[in-house]
């Protein structure tokens, strides 16, 4: 084991500080421009340009990447990122905070799409999985340390946001040192909406709607946190354990989704999620730790649906349009992020904070209804036909690029070198 890691070593440390840094950063300008009185509606835009700009850097950056190469590239896409973390705790403007919210997006995922297709490149098939599974593990545990920072200093001074810089400059410097070769070229994403439909109409409705819910709360959950009446101790605590709840449901959901038709397991997830989602409307709990406990429920539910519907797709698609496919649920649900917080700001200024898993659970309603009216129109791959489950990393820890989808797959195509057969 420790000879298939210590040649990624360096790199799992750079993605440490990386996701440390994004985790903060994410937490700590909702947090601080409710404190400066901005609008909801202008707080969501925070996650609308971030999520186009990172859609965008999925479609572009790999040929920026391919033209200046990846060391240099990734050191420049991080510099970005470090300035721009920087920037927002001295220019404190909700106008430049959104439109520097959308490079930080694009140079996210240039830096995520560099790092996961270095692992891809660096991994052997006998390493492969740990390797994948240490990535995850290590995006999760960033995410959560992030958040975690929140309450050890004033949001109100620029202190969290030099940390943001700092966990940035840390994350840069195992590439730039690396004398390793340079990965493959980056792979760019692919989108035929209608054979993506065609192929599978639940995964399509499904990942757009996954998208519109996590878009929201991703965005807007600290937001929901402060004007609950929750400290910001308590709003880190909240949003660090919805990532972890979802992490660990993965698992046995995967699990179970390959012995029975993923629809009815995607049904069932998003119906209990919708279901806490409107017990979180109606009720609107006082209490701190009851609150937080049902929204690590909702957590706990909602971020198994992603990969669920990956995996749908995938039992109805050929080995040789993967890349394809995959490529455009990414698209999908970069769509979904786009359109969650930009209705969801508004929605909670007019109805209240709460409102914001009303509109969660209307999401997870309508994935329930059509995974369940879709099974009625098509019978599941049997068991053995199917592509297997591969975890991925929390969708509120980080959205997923092209490279960590060829990543998990080059993982699923060695199980099934080895085992049994999956696709079609």
């Amino acid at each position: 084991m420790k000879r298939n890691i210590l040649p990624v070593l360096a790199l799992l440390f750079g993605t440490l500080f990386l996701f440390t840094g994004n985790g903060l950063h994410s937490l700590l300008l909702p947090m601080r421009g409710t404190a400066e009185g901005y609008a909801t509606t202008t707080l969501g835009l925070l996650g609308t340009t971030w999520a186009t700009g990172f859609v965008l850097g999925c479609l572009t950056a790999p040929k920026l990447v391919r033209r200046i190469g990846h060391v240099r590239a990734f050191s420049g896409f991080i510099s970005v990122i470090a300035i721009i973390a920087l920037l927002t705790g001295i220019v404190v403007d909700a106008t430049w905070w959104v439109a520097l919210r959308a490079v930080t997006g694009f140079c996210t995922a240039g830096t995520s799409m560099i790092i996961e297709s270095w692992l891809n490149e660096r991994a052997t098939n006998e390493s492969r999985g740990a390797i994948f599974s240490l990535y995850i593990g290590i995006t999760l545990i960033g995410a959560v340390a992030g958040q975690m920072m929140v309450p050890f200093a004033d949001i109100h001074t620029p202190i969290l946001f030099m940390f943001c810089g700092i966990c940035y400059c840390v994350a840069m410097l195992p590439t730039t040192l690396s004398t390793a070769a340079s990965p493959q070229p980056l792979k760019a994403v692919s989108l035929d909406l209608k054979a993506l439909y065609r192929n599978s109409p639940v995964a399509s409705l499904g990942i757009l709607l996954v998208g519109i819910a996590n878009g929201a709360y991703g965005t807007l959950g600290a937001v929901f946190g402060a004007n609950a009446g929750l400290s910001g101790g308590d709003i880190a605590l909240m949003m660090s354990l919805t990532i972890f709840a979802g992490a660990v449901m993965q698992l046995p959901a995967g699990r179970l989704s390959d012995r029975i038709d993923r629809r009815y397991v995607l049904a069932g997830m998003a119906a209990i999620a919708a279901v806490d989602g409107l017990l979180l409307f109606l009720l609107q709990p006082a209490s701190p730790y009851f609150l937080i406990s049902m929204v690590v429920i909702y957590g706990a539910f909602a971020n198994t649906l992603y990969p669920i519907a990956v995996a749908h797709a995938n039992d109805f698609a050929a080995p040789e349009d993967f890349v394809k496919v995959s490529g455009g649920l990414l698209l999908l649900y970069g769509i979904g992020t786009i359109i969650g917080p930009t209705i969801g700001g508004p929605i909670m200024s007019a109805v209240g904070p709460y409102s914001l898993f009303f509109l969660t659970a209307l999401a997870h309603v309508l994935i329930t209804t059509y995974s369940i009216f879709r099974s009625r129109r098509r019978a599941a791959k049997p068991a053995g036909d199917r592509d297997s489950y591969t975890t991925m990393p929390s969708a509120n820890a980080q959205m997923i690029t092209p490279e960590s989808m060829t990543l998990a797959r080059s993982e699923t195509s060695k199980k099934d070198d080895t085992s049994v057969n999956y696709g079609t």
